[in-house]
């Protein structure tokens, strides 16, 4: 049985009301407009891209390593900007932010990262509770969604843990939670199952489809072709600078498309 199928349907806790002001009412999530990115003469990764995410949506990136799926994610939270072109979150153009206002955009965005990125010295609920200390909420709250949020991902009472004891797919899952702790609107998951055996691959996925029936946009990078064809969703894939967007999912194109653009999975794995 899948995390998903364990824990039960998610529920707002923090944001109850509207996630969006009115200002951004009738605009899409994520719009790419003519985007362009290269790193040197020779090794253009996105060009000219146009794409249009819409709010409550899920779609998969996928395409080979080093095809931009990565660097189309780091657009998005501001980590890198493009060499030329618009990308617009909520109307807002983010490669026009000043550094002052990265951080109020990333407080709407949860990213999850192949490699976790916890704090191996702290508790699994101290990295869990960091996006709520920043935003300065009371004890108690961040004490009772941490532990709710924990109890969702299927980490209910190990709260205490520290985070470097946990098995990969421990590790991940809390991953999971302090993306999703603070009710972002999007959720960014870069090629998080690639550390993961098969079963635990899936109950990611499952828990992040899950996240998504709340209404929270979610964006998955992934070259596992046997994820793809398990769970149909839009696909957009990208390969030496081209995308194509599949609103079907691959099994739509599959025989048009690159032989490297979707792999299947390494078995170099982490046991959960």
């Amino acid at each position: 049985m899948g995390i998903g199928q364990r824990i039960g349907a998610f529920r707002p806790f923090l944001r109850s009301g509207k996630r969006f002001d009115s200002s951004a009412a009738d605009r899409p999530l994520l719009v790419f407009e003519h985007v362009h990115k290269s790193y040197g003469p020779n090794r253009s990764v996105l060009r000219d891209l146009n794409l249009v995410i819409e709010r409550g949506e899920f779609v998969f990136f996928t395409g080979p390593s080093g095809a931009g799926k990565s660097t189309l994610l780091k657009l998005i939270y501001a980590a890198e900007g493009p060499d030329s072109g618009r990308v617009l979150f909520l109307g807002k153009d983010v490669s026009r932010l000043r550094p002052s206002s990265i951080p109020y955009l990333r407080r709407n965005i949860g990213i999850i990262f192949q490699d976790f990125r916890l704090v191996s010295g702290w508790s699994v609920a101290e990295n869990v509770a960091l996006p709520l200390q920043i935003l300065g909420l009371p004890r108690r709250t961040v004490y009772n969604r941490v532990s709710e949020v924990l109890e969702q991902v299927g980490l209910g009472g190990r709260g205490g843990d520290p985070a470097g004891r946990l098995s990969g797919g421990e590790q991940q899952r809390a991953a999971i939670a302090r993306a999703i702790v603070a009710e972002p609107a999007l959720v960014l998951a870069d090629e998080p199952t690639g550390n993961l055996d098969p079963q635990l691959a899936f109950d990611v996925l499952e828990l992040l489809e899950d996240i998504n029936q709340t209404g929270v946009s979610v964006v998955f990078a992934t070259h596992d072709r046997t994820l793809l064809d398990a769970h149909p969703r839009r696909v957009v894939v990208l390969d030496e600078g081209q995308t194509q967007d599949v609103p079907g999912g691959l099994r739509q194109v599959g025989h048009v498309l690159s032989p490297h653009a979707v792999q299947r999975p390494t078995t170099n794995w982490a046991v959960g």
